[in-house]
C-alpha cells in the first residue's frame, strides 16, 4: 500500500473517504508509521477490499470484479428518497465533520432510517454481496445488539437475520442492560463508544451481575490496543473490527459461543461440588488452580448422621432413599453456601474440604460455621417431621435423627487420585485420618475440633470447651481434642 499522501487524494476522488478521514488516517500514520490505507483500515473507514480495488484503479489493473457498487447518495435519489440539492447539502456537511451520509440525511430530516436501510439493502445486492442465509439445525441464535447509531444496528442486524440468527437491537445502552435478564441472548455485540454508558462499562456490569456468564463481543472502529485491553479486563470476549464482513463477524460469534459452552458446561460439573464462588475463581484463574496433586493445608470435614441404621430398618426402601436424599440435601447446602467442596458422600454422611481447590484465609472459621448450619438443618428437619408425624394422625414421635461432625486441619495431598478410566479430586493424608476419626468420636448433636483447627480459629469468633485428649488409632501420642460451642 502506498505511503503517499496522494494516495488518500486518490481515494478521495473514488469517493471511498471523506477529507477528515484522510486526515485522521495521516496523524495516525505520523504516530504508528502505518501506510495510509492501513491506518484507514484500522481506523475502520475502509476494507481491504476497498483499499486493493483503488491500488489497482491507480495502477490501470481493471480486473473482472462483478457488479460495481452504486454510492450510497445516488441509490437515494434514485428510489426518490432525497433529492440532488438534499444530497449535495449533506454531502457538504459529511466533507466537514467526516460523519456518516445516512446519519447526516436522517438528521436533517430528508429521509428515514428505514429509507437508508433499505438503500444499503439494494446496494449489497446490486455488489453481489448478500449472503445466503445460513440454516440453523438447532433453532437460530439469539443475537443483542447495543449500539446508539440506529443506523448501525440496522445494518448488523439485516446482515445476521440473512445468516440464520435472530437479532434484537437496543439504541439505549441502560435499555438494553435491564433487558438482558429477560431476553436471554446466546452473545450481545456491543459498540464502543455510546454516550452515558460505554461498551466497557457495559460489558463489566453484564459480566458482574447474574448474566456473567454472558458472552459479549465489542465491535468498534478504534482498533487501538489500550482500547481492547481495556475491554478485555471488563471481561470481553472478542474485538471485531466494524469494517469486518459478516462472514467473519459470525464466525467470530459461533467460536464465542462454543468458548462460553464450554466454560459453562465446566462451571456446571464444578457447581456439583463446590460453591459458585469458588467456581468462578477456578474459572478466573485456572493456571492458579493444580488438580493434578499438591501440598496444601486444609480444613477436612466430616459429618455423619446418627440412627439411621434403625430408621432404615422401620421404612421402606424407597423412602429411606428418600430421607437420607433430604437429609444428604440440607447438609450439601451447608458446605457450598460456606465455600467448601464437596468431596464425597459415604453413605449415610460426608466428607467436605475447606481451602481445595482454592484455598483461603478463613478456610477453618469456613468450616467450623458450615457445621453449625448442619446442626440447624438437623433441627429444622426433625421440627418438619414432627409436624408431619402430628398431621397424619400417628401417636408417639419419629425416630430422631441426629448429627456427629469432627473437623481437623492439616497439610494433605490434594489432587486426582484414581485410574484412567475413573478419578476423585479428594484430598489424602493424617490430617483426613483424624477429622474421621473425631467424627466418630462426636456424639449425638457434638461437633469435635483438632489442635490445628482450633489455632486457626479467632476465639473471638467460635468458643471451645477444652476435652481430656484422646487416643485414635494410628497416634502414638494422644490427640489434644476441643467441642466447638
Amino acid at each position: 500500500m502506498s505511503a503517499s499522501p496522494l494516495f488518500g487524494d486518490l481515494l478521495l476522488k473514488l469517493g471511498i473517504v471523506t477529507p477528515v478521514q484522510v486526515q485522521e488516517a495521516l496523524a495516525l500514520q505520523a504516530l504508528t508509521g502505518q501506510r495510509v490505507g492501513e491506518a484507514l483500515i484500522s481506523l475502520g473507514y475502509v476494507t481491504r477490499e476497498q483499499i486493493q480495488d483503488a491500488l489497482g484503479e491507480a495502477l490501470g489493473l481493471h480486473h473482472d470484479k462483478g457488479p460495481s457498487q452504486p454510492a450510497l447518495g445516488e441509490l437515494l435519489v434514485g428510489l426518490k428518497y432525497v433529492t440532488l440539492a438534499q444530497l449535495e447539502e449533506a454531502l457538504a456537511r459529511q466533507r466537514r465533520d467526516g460523519r456518516k451520509l445516512g446519519e447526516i440525511l436522517v438528521e436533517l430530516g430528508h429521509c428515514t432510517y428505514k429509507q437508508i436501510y433499505e438503500a444499503l439493502g439494494l446496494q449489497n445486492r446490486i455488489a453481489g454481496r448478500q449472503e445466503n442465509p445460513r440454516p440453523f439445525i438447532d433453532g437460530r441464535r439469539r443475537v443483542v445488539v447495543v449500539d446508539d447509531s440506529p443506523l448501525a444496528c440496522a445494518f448488523v442486524q439485516e446482515g445476521l437475520v440473512a445468516l440464520g440468527y435472530e437479532v434484537l437491537c437496543f439504541q439505549d445502552p441502560f435499555e438494553g442492560l435491564e433487558g438482558m435478564s429477560r431476553l436471554q441472548p446466546a452473545i450481545v455485540l456491543s459498540d464502543l463508544e455510546m454516550p452515558g454508558l460505554d461498551g466497557v462499562e457495559l460489558c463489566r456490569r453484564l459480566k458482574e451481575g447474574p448474566t456473567r456468564g454472558l458472552p459479549v463481543i465489542i465491535l468498534t472502529a478504534n482498533d487501538r490496543e489500550a482500547e481492547r485491553v481495556r475491554g478485555l479486563r471488563a471481561g470481553a470476549d472478542d474485538y471485531v473490527n466494524k469494517s469486518a464482513s459478516m462472514d467473519e463477524l459470525a464466525a467470530r460469534i459461533e467460536s464465542v459461543v462454543r468458548r462460553t459452552g464450554e466454560t459453562e458446561r465446566m462451571r456446571k460439573l464444578f457447581a456439583r461440588y463446590t460453591s459458585a464462588a469458588v467456581v468462578d475463581e477456578i474459572l478466573k484463574s485456572a493456571d492458579a488452580v493444580v488438580l493434578t496433586g499438591e501440598k496444601r493445608e486444609v480444613t477436612v470435614l466430616f459429618a455423619d448422621i446418627r440412627n439411621f441404621t434403625g430408621l432404615a430398618e422401620s421404612l421402606p426402601p424407597e423412602q429411606v432413599v428418600g430421607v437420607l436424599n433430604q437429609v444428604l440435601g440440607r447438609l450439601s447446602d451447608a458446605v457450598l453456601t460456606c465455600g467448601g467442596t464437596l468431596d464425597k458422600f459415604l453413605g449415610d454422611g460426608l466428607m467436605a474440604v475447606f481451602g481445595a481447590p482454592v484455598a483461603r484465609t478463613d478456610d477453618a472459621l469456613r468450616a467450623l460455621q458450615c457445621a453449625k448450619m448442619m446442626m440447624d438443618a438437623m433441627t429444622d428437619l426433625r421440627v418438619e417431621a414432627e409436624a408431619e408425624w402430628a398431621a397424619n394422625g400417628r401417636e408417639g414421635h419419629p425416630l430422631v435423627l441426629e448429627l456427629g461432625v469432627g473437623i481437623n486441619s492439616g497439610v494433605v495431598v490434594a489432587g486426582n487420585i484414581g485410574s484412567t478410566v475413573r478419578s476423585e479430586y479428594t484430598c489424602i493424608g493424617d490430617a483426613v485420618n483424624v477429622a474421621a476419626r473425631l467424627c466418630a468420636l462426636a456424639g449425638p448433636g457434638e461437633i469435635l475440633v483438632g489442635e490445628r483447627t482450633r489455632e486457626l480459629v479467632d476465639a473471638n469468633e467460635t468458643a471451645f470447651e477444652d476435652l481430656p485428649p484422646v487416643r485414635l488409632k494410628g497416634k502414638q501420642q494422644p490427640v489434644p481434642l476441643f467441642r466447638a460451642l
